[in-house]
């Protein structure tokens, strides 16, 4: 079956929700729509109107399924859904996953269906943070809130047990034998995806060669989440954390790698003089320290995850490049930027 466009969506998954779904044999799809952002996983939410019971009334779900064009090599749309899952019995608050078609019969392609937390609110991703939205719009005390509860979201995210929760299929091993070793093939491996034909940016290079030469064995492994960013927490109104999104690139590595990604990512986002973090934001410095004792573990090797962190962003970025055919525009040319600030004086 041919991929379905999206306004052809809602009537042919109808039916099937009304089968999967307890008491909505009646029930139909109202108030379909995009959400916001998100180019690795195309998302849509909607209403399912007229459940009877067990729990009568209105449902919000969202539905997922792969992107047209990919950002990400090899892209797995079960490997997300299996690790919120696996985390919905871990103290990680995560979406509750409704059920996954891994064919394409019913709908064109793979999909799956997901509750959807409503009430809660999250930052901007464009225009930045910074700008706009509710990290914009906060006081100090509030951006240090939404911070702080990202942060100790993904500190939390580490303390479990991987293999409690059965992730281990998240260890990278067909790219080596360490973690670092495997992140670090990853990345070259999915850079020259995402580059085709094209030569890799000699910063991108560049770092991949300092990699090599600064493996290390971890002194601890652990689940990390990847897209490990305020945008990707959901909060409650007065600015606590209740879910953890976007799974698409969790692996299991040496946690720094989440910690990097989110400094890197506000550094990005900065339209500040040296891409200072806003009034009220935690610094470099402060977040740090407050990881480590949140987790009682020491962050010995947070370098060289800042060199991966832009690595790791560039390959969507080259990727979201040739698909948007912006042949005047660099979207990596920031991740670049990144890797010679990190490398700055080496």
């Amino acid at each position: 079956m041919a991929r379905l466009n999206a306004d052809e969506l809602p009537a042919a998954l109808e039916p099937i929700v009304r089968e999967k779904v307890p008491g909505a044999r009646r029930a139909k799809i109202d108030n379909w729509r995009r959400a916001e952002g998100g180019f690795s996983t195309e998302t849509f939410l909607f209403d399912l109107v007229g459940v009877e019971a067990p729990e009568p009334g209105t449902k919000g779900l969202v539905f997922r399924r792969p992107p047209e064009h990919a950002i990400l090599p090899d892209y797995d749309l079960r490997r997300q859904f299996l690790t919120m899952q696996r985390l919905a019995d871990s103290p990680i608050p995560v979406p509750t996953v409704r059920w996954i078609d891994t064919d394409s019969d019913a709908l064109g392609t793979p999909y799956f269906v997901m509750d959807r937390i409503d009430g809660a609110v999250t930052v901007s991703d464009s225009p930045p943070y910074h700008q706009c939205g509710i990290f914009a719009d906060a006081d100090a005390a509030g951006r240090a809130k939404l911070w702080n509860g990202c942060l100790d979201l993904i500190a939390d995210i580490h303390r479990i047990d991987p293999y409690r929760y059965r992730l281990g299929f998240l260890d990278l091993a067909a790219f080596g034998d360490s973690p670092p070793q495997r992140l670090v093939n990853f990345l070259r491996y999915a850079l020259n995806w995402a580059s085709g034909d094209a030569p890799l940016h000699p910063a991108f290079v560049r770092a991949l060669d300092w990699l090599d030469t600064h493996l290390y064995t971890p002194e601890h492994v652990t689940l990390c989440w990847g897209d490990s960013r305020m945008s990707n927490v959901l909060y409650t109104p007065d600015l606590s954390p209740v879910a953890a999104l976007d799974w698409e690139i969790a692996y299991l590595g040496d946690p720094a790698g989440d910690v990097a990604w989110m400094l890197m990512t506000d550094w990005i986002s900065s339209p500040f003089d040296g891409h200072a973090p806003a009034p009220g934001t935690p610094g470099r410095d402060e977040t740090i320290d407050r990881y480590q004792q949140r987790t009682g573990r020491r962050l010995t090797h947070i370098r060289f995850a800042d060199v991966t962190a832009p690595l790791l962003l560039a390959i969507a970025l080259i990727r979201l490049n040739t698909i948007l055919a912006m042949e005047d525009v660099d979207l990596a040319g920031i991740c670049a930027q990144r890797v010679e600030f990190v490398l700055e004086g080496d």
